[in-house]
């Protein structure tokens, strides 16, 4: 199992991430590079909580999100071709003094199956430069489409 934890602060506020976060429409890879639009699949919605499948490049993953506390938003994975158990995500949000917000994200990879493992333990090595690249062009992307 493999966790991954991210920090970064942004212009963009809590508000702004979680409208991103939960937008799944057309486009979402500008936002999320991990997530194609041809593999999402919003399978019910409420006011604070979706079941969505995404994924990219053959590793697909339902999740159910919940953003009932906007300042702490949770991805629970729910079925995956490689990922269970612990699996997820978790955003947390600070905002500061200066109008910045603190995003910490946290990103959970238990591997289910032995490809699921390998690649859990791999992210165990390079996960911080791999998904940290991706989360710093969310950011941006995020404080782009808020401009």
């Amino acid at each position: 199992m493999a966790t991954i934890t991210l920090t970064q602060q942004t212009t963009a506020t809590p508000e702004q991430f979680v409208a991103a976060l939960t937008d799944f429409g057309p486009g979402r890879k500008q936002l999320f590079p991990n997530s194609s639009d041809d593999s999402l699949r919003v399978h019910e919605r409420g006011e604070t909580f979706a079941d969505v499948t995404e994924g990219n490049g053959g590793i697909w993953e339902r999740l159910r999100y919940d953003w009932s506390d906007p300042d702490h938003v949770v991805l629970t994975t729910i079925d995956s071709n490689l990922w269970g158990g612990r699996s997820g995500h978790t955003y947390t949000f600070s905002q500061q003094t200066d109008g910045t917000t603190v995003v910490h994200a946290e990103i959970v990879r238990d591997g289910k199956n032995l490809k699921g493992r390998l690649l859990a333990g791999v992210l165990a090595l390079v996960g911080k430069q791999v998904l940290g690249g991706a989360f710093t062009k969310t950011l941006r992307a995020v404080e782009a489409r808020v401009r």
